[in-house]
């Protein structure tokens, strides 16, 4: 039965296939070695995804925040790896101490340029806000890893 399949199949190939059967015989023995490379294709910058009143981009967020700002500011702490209770540190001073290092860290953690100088302007006048610009660029940055396959068919 073996036999008789494989003749089919030569017979196939040798009339849907531009090749000939010395080439089909050939083809048959090669073994693919390397596979096509998949590349990573990650959105990385170094300037934040989206401006400090850019709140229309995640309503969900910007509405939790503005209706319970503590437990906003909590929730965004602890999913960036910081202590839940951190900035509840920030009504005992002028300038938020827990949203300026904050922000300053996620600066360097992602590489982001600016000074601690805006950081601080930031902090103090538009202290929503940037927890929600926090937020939304931890969810950007955290986006899971898009493979691209570079083969077309």
């Amino acid at each position: 039965m073996y036999a008789s399949w494989r003749g089919k199949r030569n017979t196939l190939l040798q009339l849907n296939s531009p090749w000939s059967e010395k080439d089909t015989a050939t083809m048959s023995k090669k073994m693919v070695i390397q596979q096509p490379n998949h590349f990573v294709q990650a959105v990385t910058s170094n300037q934040w995804s989206s401006d400090i009143c850019d709140c229309t981009q995640d309503m969900s967020s910007c509405c939790f925040a503005f209706w319970c700002f503590s437990c906003f500011t909590c929730i965004t702490a602890r999913e960036a790896g910081e202590c839940l209770c951190l900035p509840l540190l920030d009504g005992f001073s002028a300038i938020p101490p827990a949203t300026m290092s904050m922000r300053v860290g996620m600066r360097r953690r992602y590489g982001i340029e600016g000074t601690m100088c805006n950081d601080c302007v930031y902090s103090f006048f538009c202290l929503p806000c940037t927890w929600c610009q926090m937020s939304r660029e931890m969810k950007t940055r955290l986006q899971p890893i898009t493979l691209i396959n570079a083969h077309t068919r």
